[in-house]
């Protein structure tokens, strides 16, 4: 693989996760960077340091003619992009969520289908050791299956400054509910059904229009049912922040978060620690016949390292030509039970799928 070419690639987006796949790139000797891209100027770790960073997307894809572009922008320009980058002929891997309506998310994966192009959504717990475990452990229990599963993030300055920003235009249920959705999905093949949403405006900071604590309930088709919990801001409670539990008639599967994690740092949004698996099997005293079992999780990799898997799935799925349409499906189905909870959260009723 290394023999080739290095893909040439352009970066739009530099926050958190922009950065994070900047760096993937950089230190991947499958790619080069071509550009970065981002509205204003930003410090830069000093493996970018070299890069000027460009304003305009557009004039970067007809100046450099990129074999890739990465988008890591916010929200509601990721379709467009998407696409731009898709009709002038690169790969494309776009941040979660693919878009902000099921129709854009259809365009994006129309365009790669149309182009004949690879189209990678940033679901970083696909490519998480622990996560795989997790549902692999799961699917084994069989459903129907109860998930519940939450991500609450107690945020300040630069934090709250930043999840302000993405509220203009997502919720807390949508930006991070399509990885736990995806998640569920993968464990049980059934097709969720209706969906349910509630949500509250916890500060006058939020627009008007938008709420920044939501939870949703999605019903799937084999009876498997699961919520998902997300709010953002100084106020959130730091008790509960992080729940991921599976359960089944045989048994359940959980993640054991370590004492002490704080739910501003990153890295503790992908960490699992310890995977407990409990069996529901009785004996003829009526007690548990085993105890649960304890999977340490100890060396799996942290948010960085998350991201130059995902970059290496990238290059491999542009060079031996993967077929992802069932990765792309996947991405519009998850996307489509957090927007129909945050449709449920504005219209006080819920929405059949």
């Amino acid at each position: 693989m290394n023999s080739q070419k290095p893909l040439r690639v352009v970066v739009a987006g530099l926050g958190n996760m922009g950065r994070s796949h900047a760096l993937a790139y950089a230190k991947n000797p499958g790619f080069e960077i071509a550009a970065l891209v981002n509205r204003s100027d930003v410090a830069l770790p000093a493996e970018l340091a070299g890069h000027e960073i460009h304003r305009s997307f557009e004039e970067v894809l007809a100046s450099e003619k990129p074999d890739v572009a990465a988008i890591a922008t916010y929200s509601d320009s990721h379709a467009d992009y998407a696409v731009r980058a898709l009709e002038a002929g690169c790969h494309v891997f776009v941040e979660k969520p693919l878009a902000t309506t099921v129709a854009d998310a259809c365009r994006v994966v129309d365009a790669a289908r149309a182009n004949g192009k690879k189209l990678v959504i940033g679901y970083i717990l696909r490519h998480h050791p622990s996560w795989v475990r997790l549902i692999a452990e799961a699917r084994k229990l069989g459903g129907p299956y109860v998930f519940r599963m939450n991500l609450n993030q107690q945020s300040s300055g630069h934090s709250w400054e930043t999840h302000k920003q993405l509220m203009q235009t997502t919720s807390p249920i949508v930006d991070c509910g399509v990885h736990y959705l995806d998640v569920m999905c993968q464990i049980t093949d059934a097709k969720p059904v209706e969906v349910r949403g509630m949500g509250v405006r916890l500060s006058d900071e939020v627009a008007p229009t938008m709420y920044n604590y939501g939870h949703l309930q999605v019903l799937f088709a084999d009876g498997s049912v699961g919520w998902y919990e997300a709010g953002w801001g100084p106020m959130i409670s730091e008790t509960a922040f992080f729940v991921k539990d599976v359960m089944s008639p045989r048994g359940c599967v959980s993640i054991v978060m370590a004492e002490g994690a704080k739910s501003d740092d990153i890295d503790t949004h992908t960490r699992t620690s310890t995977i407990r698996l409990h069996s529901a099997a009785t004996g003829p005293d009526g007690k548990f016949v085993k105890p649960d079992e304890l999977l340490s999780m100890q060396g799996e990799p942290g948010h960085q390292e998350l991201c130059d898997l995902e970059q290496a799935f990238l290059l491999r799925a542009i060079r031996e030509d993967i077929d992802l349409t069932r990765h792309m499906d996947d991405a519009v189905k998850s996307l489509a039970v957090c927007l129909a909870a945050d449709e449920s959260v504005r219209t006080g009723k819920a929405v059949r799928l």
